[in-house]
Order: C-alpha cells, then structure tokens, then sequence
C-alpha cells in the first residue's frame, strides 16, 4: 500500500488570502506518518460520529458513559497510589517520632509547591493534546508532548534549586527547631535536588491523560508506589506499629534490613521511586504507546509550541500558586498553634489532610475525566456533549464523596487509628475528619467544576476566582477562628481580634466554610458557559 504523500504547499494555505495557516510549519519538514488536517481544500471531517462518539483518540467509538468509566477508574485508582507516595512517608516519619512527623508535614507543603510547576505545564499539556485530538489533529500533539517534557525539566530544575537551597530559612518559618529542623531540612534537600524525575513522570501522565489513555498512567504509579514503599520502609528502618488501648505500641511488622538511615532513607526511596517512574514513562512515550509518540525532533525547542504551552499553563501556575500562599499562611497558623501548646499540632493537620485526601479521589478522578472530555468534545465542535458529560462527572463525584464523608463523620477515630500511632494524633485527628466531612458534597462538586474548566483552557477565570475564595474568605476565616496571635519581628504580638484560644479544629471549621463558597462560584461559572467559546 503506498504511502500517503506528503501535503504540498497549497494545504498549508488559506484559499481566500494565499496566507499560511501556521507560519510555524514546514511542508518540507512534516512527518507523513503523522495525520494532518489543517487542509482547507477539503472539508475537515467531523470530530464525532452521528451517534456523537469520538473519532480519534483512545476514546475513539466509545460512548459518554463508557469514556468516562474507561478514563476515570484508572485515575482513581492511580490518584489512590499517588496519594499512597505522600500517606507512606509520613506513617514511616511517625513510626520515628512526633519531631519527624512534623518535619514530614512541613514538607509535605514544599512538595506542593514543587508539584504546582509540574502540574500548571501538565495542565497545558492536557488541554492542548486534547483539543488536537478531538479535532484529529495527531502531528500538533506530538509535538506538545516533545515540548511539554522540555518545558517541566528546565522549570523543574529551578524549581527544585531554589527549594532545596532556601531549606533551613524555611524550616524556621514554620517553628520547626532542633530535630524536626533538621529532618525537614534532610528531607526536602534530597526531593527537590531530584525534582526533574517528577516533573518527567507527572508531565508524562498528564499527556497520556490528554489522549485519553488512563491505563497506563495507572500502572506507572502501581510500580512507583510498590518501589516508594519498599524502599522507603527498607532504608529508613521503622517498624510498623500500631497503638493498643492502653498506649503501648504493637508491632506488627518488624523492619528486617538494617540500613535505619531514618529521615533520609524515607526521602531516598521517594527519589528512587521516581526514577522508576520517569524512565517508565520516556520508554512509553518514545514507542508511541499512548496514541502520541516522542520523536526526537520535538525535543528541540519549537517556541510556537512553548508559547502555548505557557499560554495554558502560566495562569494555572499562578493560580495554584496563589493558592498554595494562602495554605502555606495556614500551615504558619498551624504552627504558632503549635508553639501556643497543641502538642502535634503540625503533625496532625498533616496526617487528617492524608486520610481526608482519600475522599478527594473520586472527585479528582471525575475532574480529570470532565478535563479530558470537555476538552475533547470542544475539539471536536460539540459544547453541548462537553457539558452533559461535566454533570455526569459531577454527580458521580457528589455521590461517591458524600459517603466517604458519612464514613468520616461515623467512624472518625478508627480511621485515624489506622494511619498514625501517636496519642497526640487521635487526641485532634477525629474531629477534623467530622469537620470535613460534612462538606464533602460542595467540595465534589468545586473539584470537578474547577478541573473542567482548566480542561478547557478557561485558566484566567479560574485563576481569578481561586485567589477571590482563598484570599477573601478563606485566610480571614482560618485566621480569626484559629485564635492565634500573630508574632511581630521586633518583638510583641497582633492579638486575634476573636479572642478564641488557639485551636486546630476551629481552623479547619474555617477551611471548610471556605468551601461552600468556593463551590458556589465555581458553579457560578460554569453554568454561564463562556468556556464552550473560549479558544487556547
């Protein structure tokens, strides 16, 4: 069967003016085996079939509900493994000690950050290569997914620099002294001077995500977790333990190998499993395995592409961003409630955002799933099957995180039980799940709204919106009912004008409160539709 030729000249131009279509293209340059469709001599075939299924993509032939179980139970089950990476370290750091634990928790919010750059080029990546897709536009998300990689190494690199040099000022920022400085400042050095691994995992994942492909991401963090856990638990050295009713610890599971490197064995089995991860993840993306394939001259800059990488991606950034500031002000309140007495007050914020994490799941799956469908079906020309398939999202989500929530609300201190040993833990930790637990419906339905919209390159508006809700109603909020006073650099304090003593669950009352209006909004936004006209 021969080859099909290569489009000449006239393809690349529009009839009307002779102007190119895409100055940045060559004709000469372009890969015959890659399917181009800018031709305006013929029309552009549709998008969907006339049943109103997909035509490209690993979701081509599927029907809504098909393509939404066929994307979202992989991410449930990966996000389930991705939030396993983070719960691993800090139940370890707990088997070492409450100073650990703390340590571990501080930098849980460093590694956000970090994430933040990873995940505003991955949500570029995401929307472009579903658009293309969806418009069967195969040669345009190749080379978003050659450049995307290109863009996470270098600012996963800075990133990861500037974090692991700015270690031991951040260790004081968060009242962390003695011990617990000195593991956070371990920890954190070693994670971010191997921040290019994760940003190579995490960058690829959120490509395959944009083709649809959600199968292999999945088995990607199956094998990242069996290696983060094995060799996190081997080189650190702890036990498993678990506390019995009269306070002792029980061991359940002795640590056979003799390595007991601590803190820094927990950070090097992170790192490695990284490795594992991002080679995974360039062996699949260079055999082509998700429908897209990594060439090696898309690894060259290609500044059209750049640009609009960055075009998605920046107001992302600077959106999480603005929203990982707002958190980090909490984690400072969590810590001078800390100092005011709360002993493990540091330790159990952390560990009731990991259990609380496995309620989000669900709802980041559908997120995703709306990200990608959304995306695709405005490729393709349909804003109406684009929404259907949001609201499907959004009830499946509601559904399966209100009864998360009702388990946090009827069984709160065995669900604590099962990830820390600490009293100090189980003394705070169950009245934060109750707390969460009855917003878990709203925060459903924020999650998915939000994650849609990103889907479909409405970033500016979700970047305005997040600092509207974190700034304007969250910060006030957690500030004034957590009762702490605010410490001036010259000495004396700014007393909180409620004149609560300080307290961890009356903070987490005022997060939650931030959430309905965060739902509220984001619902706002959607259902006005500027998205479906939007163009990135």
């Amino acid at each position: 069967m021969p080859a099909e030729p290569s489009p000449n000249r006239s393809d690349l131009t529009r009839p009307d003016t002779g102007a190119p279509l895409n100055p940045q293209m060559n004709p000469e340059t372009l890969d015959p085996s890659e399917e181009f469709v800018e031709s305006p001599s013929r029309a552009r075939p549709s998008g969907l079939t006339h049943d109103g299924r997909l035509r490209a993509g690993k979701l081509a032939g599927l029907t809504m509900r098909r393509a939404i179980w066929v994307l979202s139970w992989p991410i449930l089950a990966e996000s389930f493994l991705n939030s396993m990476v983070g719960l691993t370290d800090t139940v370890l750091a707990a088997g070492l000690g409450e100073q650990e634990t703390d340590a571990i928790g501080a930098a849980a919010y460093m590694l956000w950050l970090m994430g933040l750059v990873v995940m505003s080029v991955g949500m570029g990546a995401t929307a472009l290569i579903a658009r293309s897709v969806g418009a069967r536009r195969m040669a345009v998300a190749n080379a978003v997914l050659g450049q995307s990689l290109i863009v996470s190494l270098v600012a996963g690199a800075i990133t990861g620099a500037i974090v692991a040099s700015t270690a031991p000022l951040t260790a004081s920022m968060m009242s962390l002294s003695g011990d617990g400085a000195r593991a956070f400042t371990t920890y954190i050095t070693i994670v971010a001077s191997a921040m290019p691994l994760m940003s190579t995992l995490f960058t690829g994942i959120a490509c395959a995500r944009g083709v649809g492909d959600s199968i292999r991401p999945l088995w990607i963090m199956v094998v990242v977790n069996a290696v983060n856990i094995v060799a996190s638990w081997a080189l650190s050295g702890v036990d498993w333990n678990t506390l019995s009713g009269d306070g002792s610890r029980n061991v359940v599971l002795a640590n056979p190998f003799g390595f007991n490197l601590g803190i820094t064995g927990i950070a090097l089995g992170t790192v490695l499993s990284q490795a594992v991860g991002a080679a995974m993840v360039l062996s699949m993306a260079a055999r082509g395995t998700w429908g897209i394939r990594l060439r090696s001259r898309r690894l060259k800059p290609h500044w059209h592409t750049i640009r609009r990488i960055v075009r998605v991606g920046l107001p992302n950034l600077f959106e999480t961003f603005g929203m990982w500031i707002g958190n980090y002000a909490v984690m400072l309140f969590v810590g001078l409630i800390g100092a005011a007495g709360v002993a493990g007050a540091m330790g159990a914020h952390i560990v009731a955002i990991r259990i609380e994490a496995f309620s989000f799941l669900p709802g980041f799956a559908m997120g995703a799933a709306a990200a990608t469908l959304a995306g695709q079906y405005l490729g393709a020309g349909s804003p109406a099957m684009a929404r259907r398939a949001i609201w499907i999202c959004t009830g499946v989500a509601c559904t399966t995180m209100g009864l998360t929530g009702l388990l946090f609300i009827l069984f709160p201190r065995p669900i604590a039980s099962l990830f820390t040993p600490l009293e100090s833990h189980l003394q705070v930790v169950p009245a934060l799940l109750i707390i969460s637990g009855c917003v878990q419906i709203p925060f459903a339905a924020s999650i998915v709204w939000r994650s849609a919209l990103r889907g479909v390159g409405d970033v500016k508006a979700v970047m305005h919106l997040t600092w509207w809700t974190t700034y304007a109603v969250r910060l006030p909020l957690a500030y004034l009912l957590s009762g702490v006073d605010i410490p001036l650099p010259g000495g004396g304090v700014i007393p909180n004008p409620s004149g609560r003593e300080p307290s961890l669950a009356w903070l987490w009352v005022g997060l939650c409160v931030e959430i309905l209006f965060r739902a509220v909004v984001f619902g706002a936004r959607f259902r006005k539709g500027a998205w479906t006209r939007g163009r990135i």
